[in-house]
């Protein structure tokens, strides 16, 4: 059965509300996804495009001759990639405001993977609450840590 769920920008002018049908998601190790997003690979939740309603439309991008993403142009959150001509598209798993529901399920683009961080949970971890230069800066500007 189908659940709403939503989600949007960092600085919250790009909303959407998106009905999900399962709790499967994915990682794209692509170039073009490394470069967008700054990272070694994104998290994508597949969906219908006719199963998501936005309260303020994505700003687009042409990322290649083949695809669009989109994203908020005040505060730079990748919020989705898209074939114009499918009828699905990607959500980034980290802009649903309850992102903790999705498990991945596959790895795209391999052959731009970096192994090295595929597993990481062997490395030392740390809260945000336990740096104090964090939180200091928090505590002054909003007299609190963030969700």
């Amino acid at each position: 059965m189908a659940e709403e769920m939503t989600g949007g920008c960092q600085c919250g002018r790009v909303r959407y509300r998106a009905m999900v049908e399962d709790d499967e998601a994915y990682l794209c190790h692509c170039r073009m996804c490394q470069r967008a997003t700054g990272g070694v690979a994104i998290a994508f939740k597949s969906i219908e495009k006719a199963r998501v309603t936005w309260e303020r439309e994505p700003d687009l991008y042409r990322s290649s001759p083949i695809a669009e993403r989109g994203f908020c142009s005040k505060c730079g959150t990748p919020l989705t990639f898209w074939f114009p001509d499918a009828p699905r598209m990607d959500l980034t798993v980290g802009s649903f405001d309850d992102p903790y529901r999705f498990k991945p399920t596959e790895h795209s683009a391999c052959e731009s993977w970096h192994r090295d961080w595929l597993d990481t949970s062997h490395l030392p971890a740390s809260r945000t609450d336990e740096n104090p230069n964090v939180v200091r800066r928090w505590m002054e500007k909003v007299g609190k840590l963030p969700d």
